[in-house]
């Protein structure tokens, strides 16, 4: 199937206590090249009570690249990894033979004025021959 003139709509996706856009996969469009998951996160402003904590899950035979416009992210990871991903920043997680992770609001942001959360997380499939590294 050609992508020209296709538009796909985004669909409301819980992820854990957070809701995101999810604009792949979709019924007429399973990926575009190795692309197979993309989640839109806002623009939506965060305060008390509705913090983002997605506990820990798995990941297999993908990487993970999240890019945010505004906002922040705590990532920790099985492999020891603990990063906030910042506006502007971009995290990165390959996860070939499997990785779990959770994403939450930083500490730091949990205040009564809250912040605008904005960005997009980008699901890759590796190749086949990569897909256990």
């Amino acid at each position: 199937m050609s992508n020209k003139g296709l538009i796909i709509p985004e669909r409301a996706r819980k992820i854990g206590d957070f809701t995101v856009g999810r604009i792949l996969p979709f019924r007429k469009k399973r990926s575009v090249g190795p692309f197979v998951f993309i989640d839109h996160m806002g623009p939506k402003q965060i305060s008390d009570g509705s913090y983002m904590g997605v506990d820990q899950h798995p990941h297999i035979g993908l990487s993970t690249l999240t890019y945010l416009f505004h906002g922040a992210v705590e990532h920790k990871d099985s492999s020891g990894v603990h990063q906030i991903i910042k506006a502007g920043d971009v995290g990165f997680m390959t996860a070939g033979a499997g990785v779990t992770h959770t994403e939450r609001t930083p500490e730091y942001l949990k205040t009564p004025q809250g912040y605008l959360m904005h960005g997009y997380q980008i699901w890759v499939a590796l190749p086949k021959e990569k897909e256990e590294m």
